[in-house]
């Protein structure tokens, strides 16, 4: 995608009220990554959900909005980055209506899928609409702000989530929405500047169809994996199609004039660094958020808003070190935030693990502090990266691109952590028990929801042994993507990698002259 025309460039009058815009907007979309979390067991009970029903409560939304950010960001650039913007808030607005009104764990999932649409109408020109609005130090500055509302966003996701289902009900945490929505198309309407390429791409429908169908068959198959058997017809077609259709996007990026993704910009070392970073930071620390839930109400019974007040420690430090990171980007290079936040998210994983039938929530807070610290040092600097190593003009699809990196982490990380969870709870639970004893149980889907009412009473004790044993394995698996990304950002972001403009490179990752030949 390109970037603004040259007028765009010029400082905006109105850029704090459009930082402001995005940052409402972004803070929106992201909550509902996180703010469903503790209304699980909730929307569990009402709508009579199984195990794979809640997965897909959290990736039905992450799917849609990782499969149409690219689209998106192109769509924008033809239309108008601040019309699509708006059209994703309205879409987004509506569908979380749909959500509150839902009946169903199907019609649920559904008005998710479509707010995962408007959010990717949302996420991928909000960098863009940045980049266009502010210059110099000012863009480190809303950046680093931008990095602390994302932050926040996720983290106090289960707070607010708690608050309203246990005052409210499970509906209000998408009804919170309506107001929202509607405030911050009043002011993107009234304040935020038009910004579009001059010369726009087509959209690129082989793309968008490949990428799309092949995520979806591939996370499909990853939460039916359990139910359905690993060696089944269904679930071999979908692993065997998902390769294919991901390589045929690969295929067709590479041989179209003008890619949704551009293959080039992976030649760019810093580049992938990031993008590696986006992922390992979801598909880790963002996607155990699920599971730490499911523990904390199912297994230590806490209430929502109890379960939603003990992930304070993660919001807080979260949002303190993400406005520590935004302003760091000008004089720390990027790849230390990026390696030492990455690292602590990983270690603050494996940092929760070691849990067992008498542990309490308390277990978990060294790690709540270290991955919170973590979390926040690695938003801006993804940010900051992201936009920072490509000419302005490609702004917005590399901002679109590590978006969907993210997305596609928090989509895969569920789904394939709740795969690895589902497959051995049923074992580590009936080594817990007497022989024989484990036909008494329950089928490994329940299980794995973590309801001790599930249980016969004189298994309890065994019950939550075995479960908390599976969530230890995922825990450390985690943790080990966190580490893995952490030492690969530090690897592959380099300085040099950084456009010369001042504008747009981080002041600590200016491109350095290359050495005289000798």
């Amino acid at each position: 995608m390109s970037a603004p025309q040259q007028h765009d460039q010029q400082p905006d009058p109105h850029r704090w009220w459009t930082l402001f815009a995005v940052c409402i907007a972004t803070f929106m979309l992201l909550l509902d990554v996180t703010i469903v979390n503790v209304a699980l067991p909730d929307i569990q009970k009402d709508l009579h959900s199984s195990f794979e029903d809640l997965q897909w409560v959290v990736d039905a939304y992450a799917l849609t909005l990782a499969a149409f950010l690219l689209t998106a960001g192109s769509l924008a650039d033809r239309l108008g980055r601040k019309r699509v913007f708006i059209i994703g808030l309205g879409l987004f607005t509506i569908a979380s209506l749909l959500c509150g009104l839902s009946k169903s764990p199907t019609a649920l999932n559904l008005a998710r899928a479509l707010q995962g649409v408007g959010g990717a109408a949302m996420f991928a020109t909000s960098l863009a609409l940045l980049a266009s609005a502010f210059t110099g130090r000012e863009r480190g500055t809303a950046l680093g702000i931008w990095g602390a509302t994302t932050g926040a966003a996720v983290a106090v996701g289960p707070l607010v989530g708690g608050v309203l289902t246990e005052h409210v009900s499970w509906q209000s945490i998408f009804y919170v929405n309506l107001p929202v929505g509607i405030a911050a198309i009043a002011i993107t309407v009234r304040m935020v500047r038009e910004s579009r390429s001059p010369n726009p791409d087509p959209i690129d429908w082989g793309g968008l169809v490949t990428f799309s169908a092949g995520l979806f068959a591939l996370v499909f198959a990853l939460v039916r994996g359990n139910a359905k058997g690993w060696g089944s017809t269904q679930i071999v077609v979908l692993l065997i199609g998902a390769v294919v259709l991901l390589i045929a996007f690969v295929a067709i990026e590479a041989k179209t004039k003008r890619p949704m993704l551009d293959l080039h910009l992976f030649k760019v070392p810093t580049f992938v660094g990031a993008s590696v970073a986006a992922f390992a930071l979801s598909a880790s620390m963002f996607a155990m958020f699920l599971y730490l839930t499911l523990f904390m109400q199912n297994i230590l019974s806490f209430s929502p808003l109890e379960a939603g007040l003990r992930f304070l420690p993660i919001t807080v430090l979260s949002f303190f070190f993400a406005a520590l990171s935004g302003n760091l980007t000008s004089r720390v290079p990027v790849r230390l935030l990026l390696g030492v936040g990455l690292g602590l998210a990983g270690l603050g994983l494996l940092l929760m693990t070691g849990l067992d039938a008498d542990s309490k929530w308390t277990a978990l807070l060294p790690g709540f502090l270290i991955g919170g610290a973590g979390i926040g040092l690695t938003n801006p600097a993804l940010a900051a990266t992201a936009v920072g190593v490509v000419d302005p003009r490609r702004a917005g699809m590399a901002s679109g691109v590590n978006s969907t990196f993210r997305q596609v982490g928090i989509s895969t990380g569920i789904a394939g952590l709740g795969a690895i969870f589902q497959s051995t709870i049923v074992g580590n639970v009936t080594d817990e028990l007497p022989r024989g004893a484990h036909a008494q149980l329950p089928p490994a889907e329940v299980l794995a929801q973590g309801s001790v009412r599930a249980v016969p009473a004189p298994f309890h004790d065994a019950f939550v042994t075995g479960w908390t044993a599976s969530l230890n394995e995922i825990l450390i698996i985690g943790g080990a993507i966190a580490l893995v990304g952490a030492v690969l950002a530090l690897v592959l972001v380099r300085s040099g990698d950084f456009v010369a403009q001042g504008a747009h490179a981080p002041a600590g990752e200016q491109p350095q002259p290359e050495p005289a030949a000798t």
